[in-house]
């Protein structure tokens, strides 16, 4: 049986089902995951974008495009993080989600730790896998 997993926001205004388990979970250590998580890095799990549902909000998720070919959808009322994904090239047609926003437990297999060369000078990661920007 799939376990289906289940997120909001911090406002719950928006609320949303993954019908997959998360896969290429890692914490990324780039300059602009680490600006929008406002964190030391910002932890992602991905699945096909068609695995992806939005139950409640829809029109409270607003974009923002951070580079040519990513673009990144926060919740508009609270700000929260949601989700990133390609518009372009390999990979477009999935969705990477940002684990804290799940409301269902959810232990993955495999991490990594990812872009560390970028990683803020006060943290060291223990599992590092580093790759650059």
């Amino acid at each position: 049986m799939t376990e289906i997993y289940q997120g909001s926001c911090l406002c719950t205004a928006i609320s949303y089902e993954l019908l997959i388990t998360p896969k290429a979970v890692s914490h990324c250590h780039c300059n602009q995951c680490r600006k929008g998580h406002g964190a030391a890095f910002a932890s992602y799990g991905s699945v096909p974008r068609s695995a992806l549902r939005i139950l409640n909000g829809a029109s409270h998720i607003t974009t923002y495009s951070s580079s040519e070919s990513v673009l990144r959808e926060f919740c508009a009322q609270c700000g929260s993080t949601l989700f990133w994904s390609r518009t372009q090239g390999e990979f477009s047609d999935w969705v990477s989600i940002a684990l804290g926003t799940l409301d269902t437990p959810f232990t993955p297999q495999k991490q990594k730790h990812v872009y560390v060369d970028s990683k803020v000078h006060w943290y060291t990661p223990s599992n590092s896998s580093p790759q650059k920007d």
